[in-house]
């Protein structure tokens, strides 16, 4: 990549978000880029990768005019679901003039296949023949009567919309799937993808072999060490997986010098709700056949909607996924499980939303895990794909707004829950779901008799085994149970 590339890429960043956020005080060391990087020349402009600011007062929130913007009121506050990329404050493109080109396209391209028939068409064959749409809505009868007979012979139905059915074994093919199309009709013949997990980088590496595209994967070193199952799958199905110092934000980082580095050709294939517009709206869009499903397939079974609606919040593409289609349902409660890690106490967590101020990272204005100078804070969780300092964009609204309800659960609390479902239900959830799984313990005594939950089991949790069997040896089915 030429060195004056590299200069536009850092001095165009520091423009963009100096000029969007001229009017707020800047804390901290300020403008932090990404490192553009390559043969014979390097460029660095901080250790961190944020623009942190301040929280200010939460006063009326702003709302976009774009006449594609659809405004609800629910419980009160003014809640927007956009296509513009800004929900209230958040969300924006915070990127040098190099990108604002390619994400103008793909802005482009992403809305006219929203209204493409024919692509439609094809999107909704390859979801039901390919991915294995629909999942089902299983009643979890045993974990029900669990709860039920702790609650004295009262308490909630639980559901679990079985994502861990999809091909590849998570939520993440359905979004992954949609943007390889996208890639390929855009005439980009190479994907490049981050993952923490390895769930994001497996459905990616399935979608490219599918559509004959070229694949490479980055994965931060410590989590490579933590899921070498999800690595072994992704060499299988032919992507170049290469290891970056660190975990899933270093990871995020290098994915996107990598894209910079081969604009014309590449496509940078994001699975996280996060990033500059339109990327989390992408995300979400293509994440939204959950709930859409979900709404479908409970008023078959009871004649209604559920009454709540719990999924795991690392960065969002999950809970979004199940929460969007039920954003202007008042009578429906959402709520995100945060990773609490070691305790919230401690700082080893990944609670962004529930301890985290307002900045800039990776292209877009969200919550954070940052210290007192605005450096962004290391994340900590048992579930990989959680161990994130960021958050949706949208999920920082709807939290702010009121709309989204808030809780964590702790490493221990998770593993208890992947212990219960498994034995109780003979279903392995992914780690990152147990969060959500593990909140019922809490969840359960406040609910009415008979109150319908339904519970986004994102992922298979057969790459969390080892591990978890590895720090549960001494448990037994009474103490869990």
């Amino acid at each position: 990549m030429a060195c004056s590339l590299q200069t536009s890429f850092l001095h165009g960043l520091k423009f963009h978000a100096e000029t969007a956020l001229m009017d707020k005080r800047i804390r901290g060391n300020g403008l932090v880029s990404v490192v553009c990087s390559a043969e014979g020349d390097h460029m660095t402009a901080g250790r961190s990768t944020a623009l942190v600011m301040s929280p200010r007062p939460k006063t009326q929130l702003e709302t976009t005019t774009n006449t594609t913007t659809t405004t609800t009121t629910t419980r009160k506050v003014l809640i927007t679901t956009s296509n513009t990329g800004k929900f209230g404050r958040f969300g924006g493109k915070y990127v040098p003039e190099t990108l604002i080109t390619c994400l103008s396209q793909l802005e482009s391209e992403f809305n006219i296949v929203l209204h493409d028939t024919q692509f439609q068409a094809e999107l909704a064959t390859a979801l039901r023949d390919y991915v294995g749409r629909e999942t089902p809505l299983y009643f979890a009868q045993r974990l029900t009567d669990h709860y039920k007979n702790k609650g004295g012979g009262v308490g909630p139905e639980i559901y679990l919309k079985r994502e861990d059915l999809n091909h590849g074994g998570s939520h993440k093919i359905n979004n992954a799937i949609a943007q390889a199309m996208i890639a390929k009709r855009m005439g980009r013949t190479t994907i490049v993808a981050a993952t923490g997990a390895g769930q994001h980088g497996v459905a990616t590496a399935a979608a490219c072999a599918k559509l004959s595209l070229k694949c490479t994967i980055l994965m931060g070193t410590l989590d490579m060490e933590r899921q070498p199952s999800n690595v072994t799958l992704m060499n299988l199905l032919g992507a170049q997986v290469k290891g970056v110092n660190g975990n899933f934000k270093d990871a995020s980082s290098e994915a996107m010098r990598e894209w910079v580095g081969n604009l014309e050709t590449s496509y940078l294939l994001t699975g996280t709700a996060v990033g500059p517009h339109p990327c989390p709206s992408m995300v979400r869009e293509f994440q939204s056949v959950i709930g859409k499903e979900t709404r479908r397939q409970a008023m078959e079974r009871w004649g209604g909607k559920p009454d709540v609606l719990l999924a795991c919040v690392g960065t969002g593409s999950n809970a979004l996924g199940l929460f969007h289609e039920f954003i202007a349902d008042e009578d429906v409660r959402l709520m995100g499980v945060e990773a609490a890690g070691f305790g919230l106490h401690t700082g080893k967590h990944s609670a962004t939303l529930a301890k985290g101020d307002v900045g800039v990272y990776h292209g877009a204005m969200t919550y954070l895990l940052q210290d007192d100078q605005g450096q962004i804070v290391g994340p900590h969780s048992i579930g990989v794909g959680m161990e994130y300092p960021g958050v949706s964009p949208e999920l920082s609204f709807l939290k702010e707004t009121g709309r989204l309800e808030l809780s964590t659960a702790t490493d221990q609390e998770a593993l208890h829950a992947y212990q219960r479902l498994c034995r109780l239900e003979g279903i392995f959830p992914a780690m990152e779901a147990s969060h959500a799984l593990g909140f019922l313990d809490k969840l359960c005594p406040t609910l009415p008799d008979g109150a319908k939950v339904v519970v986004n089991c994102s992922g298979r949790g057969d790459k969390d085994a080892p591990a978890v069997f590895s720090l549960t040896q001494g448990s037994t089915l009474p103490d869990l149970l």
